[in-house]
């Protein structure tokens, strides 16, 4: 049976699906041992280890700039607090070492700065890492400048797809548009990723997946809801970056959507206190209200509270030397700009571009009430200094090239990661040990590893936070496995999980080392001409699966 989609699931690009054409110089079809869709950093991570392998890869990338959560939309790494020692893959670990090192080569650091081992250019609260969009992007581009350059790899940028030809439990090949120019491509290959942000080969290919929230009468997960809903997903943030120039004026235009929301209450459950657009929100772990500060020129915290100031700062002016930065820059990725009035996944791509043209509004609206209206700490309203920094996101409007995303589709797996697994309060109800003693699930199967909160940002279901102690944890093979399809396999964050689970299975270095496992997977299943599943069900091969991937850097397991 041959299985023809003509569907084009893309989130965020939405022109009619055209009848291929090609320019001078151009293949109708590019054959690759693996063919990725979507280049984040599960797609990088996937090829780059693919590449190490010896494989023939293309990748492609929605935008022009590969390497998602970290660049493209913007976001510095949420991270554990072990990162500089375990709990990562080496090549996770080379990447922040390649920043550091990219600041010391090319930024007038004080000497300080440049011999501390542990650099934070930004000094943020919420990572040991925190940089500007711009340099990750130069590192992931300066590792994969060799493979391109050889032609071992082939990099398709501002590419997304748009059809899929299927047989049975196959993928044989995946067309790919230029948004640039409207030339297709159709890509051919013994193996499939998909590295998209939302899962967008899925429906393409015809591969079983699963949307929103699981009940809990289905998962019997302590923190699920009572009924299953496609259409209860976590909000999409779109990001921006700000320095502050005191005494000076750097108000934009008001956004036309401003009104809105500056009067925007959200309708969440427990109740969120108030207006979105206010330096109060609702306590993640609580549910009530707590009070956040703001000062561009005060340190981590203001009166007592966070100072998002610093939150998600990416440049602190002071480890560099005088003249280099006008101020610090701070990303800003907060409460306040969390979009949940509707979703990228289960609409029409209109409806998409008309949620992302509105969640751009929302933080314009942010910014503009930052400027004239939020209160400060001496008493007056507005901070007309902060300036939007348009030249660090590479985009005419200021804001991120795309939204940041929490939740994609999420495959049907062979084995799918259950509260009962990671989380720390049902962990302890299933072994029956005390939350203080209890750990994760271990996995036989497991190919890395990863410690995050389940953090659950609120949802357009009307879902307040949920956020919870998760354990450090492993990624399970059985949940890189689609039930049905052979050849594709999952990258990013639509591996395997629930609606709950996903809260801590997709941050930066676990994406990054989700990636890593598919392409050592795509590798050793070439090698020993074997499905993916096979290895996983066949204990001598699982076992020298296992150990190669060791040899190359991956943590499978949590050290004692």
């Amino acid at each position: 049976m041959k299985l023809t989609r003509r569907r084009f699931c893309s989130a965020i690009a939405a022109t009619p699906l055209i009848s291929p054409r090609f320019s001078a110089g151009d293949e109708a079809e590019l054959n690759r041992d693996v063919v990725i869709i979507g280049g984040g950093l599960g797609g990088c991570a996937a090829a780059i280890a693919a590449l190490r392998n010896g494989l023939r890869v293309v990748m492609t990338e929605q935008s022009d700039w590969i390497g998602g959560q970290l660049t493209s939309q913007g976001v510095p790494p949420d991270e554990h607090g072990w990162i500089e020692t375990a709990g990562a893959n080496r090549s996770y670990r080379q990447l922040r070492s390649q920043i550091r090192q990219h600041y010391r080569m090319h930024y007038p650091l004080t000497d300080a700065a440049r011999k501390n081992a542990a650099l934070n250019p930004g000094n943020g609260n919420v990572s040991r890492l925190c940089a500007e969009p711009r340099v990750s992007l130069a590192v992931l581009e300066a590792w994969l400048e060799p493979f391109e350059k050889s032609g071992q790899l082939v990099l398709l940028r501002e590419h997304v797809p748009v059809s899929a030809n299927v047989d049975a439990d196959r993928v044989l090949a995946v067309t790919v548009r230029s948004t640039k120019s409207g030339d297709s491509r159709v890509l051919t290959g013994p193996y499939f990723v998909d590295a998209t942000e939302l899962g967008d080969l899925l429906p393409l290919t015809g591969t079983e997946f699963i949307t929103g929230s699981e009940a809990r009468s289905e998962t019997r997960e302590l923190h699920a809801g009572d009924k299953v809903d496609p259409t209860n997903q976590q909000a999409f943030t779109m990001c921006f970056a700000v320095d502050h120039l005191a005494g000076e004026n750097h108000t934009i235009d008001r956004p036309d959507k401003y009104d809105f929301w500056r009067d925007y209450v959200p309708k969440m459950n427990p109740p969120w206190p108030g207006r979105l657009l206010d330096f109060t929100y609702t306590h993640p772990r609580t549910g009530k209200p707590k009070r956040l500060g703001f000062d561009p020129d005060g340190g981590k915290s203001v009166n007592g509270a966070l100072n998002l100031w610093t939150y998600r700062r990416i440049i602190d002016d002071s480890l560099f030397k005088p003249g280099r930065f006008d101020s610090d820059i701070s990303l800003i990725n907060w409460p306040q700009n969390d979009y949940l009035l509707g979703n990228l996944i289960g609409v029409s791509d209109d409806e998409a571009a008309r949620h992302v043209a509105r969640a751009k509004q929302l933080s314009l609206s942010l910014l503009y009430w930052l400027q004239t209206e939020a209160p400060r700490p001496d008493g007056g309203t507005g901070f007309p200094g902060l300036r939007l920094r348009a030249d660090l996101m590479g985009t005419e409007d200021g804001l991120a090239k795309m939204p940041y995303v929490r939740e994609s589709r999420r495959i049907k797996a062979a084995f799918t990661v259950l509260e009962e697994h990671v989380g720390r309060e049902n962990r302890s109800v299933v072994t029956g040990q005390s939350p203080d003693e209890v750990s994760a699930a271990v996995f036989a199967d497991s190919v890395g590893v990863g410690s995050y909160p389940i953090d659950l940002h609120p949802s357009s279901g009307g879902d307040n936070y949920i956020d919870f102690d998760s354990l450090r944890f492993q990624i399970p093979l059985g949940s890189l496995l689609p039930v049905h399809m052979q050849n594709l396999l999952p990258a990013c964050k639509n591996i395997g999980t629930t609606h709950i689970t996903s809260g801590c299975y997709r941050l930066h270095p676990v994406e990054w080392g989700i990636g890593e496992a598919v392409g050592c997977l795509v590798s050793f299943a070439m090698k020993k001409k074997v499905k993916p599943s096979a290895i996983r069900e066949t204990p001598k091969l699982l076992a020298e699966f296992k150990d190669a991937i060791r040899q190359q850097g991956v943590e499978s397991e949590w050290p004692t």
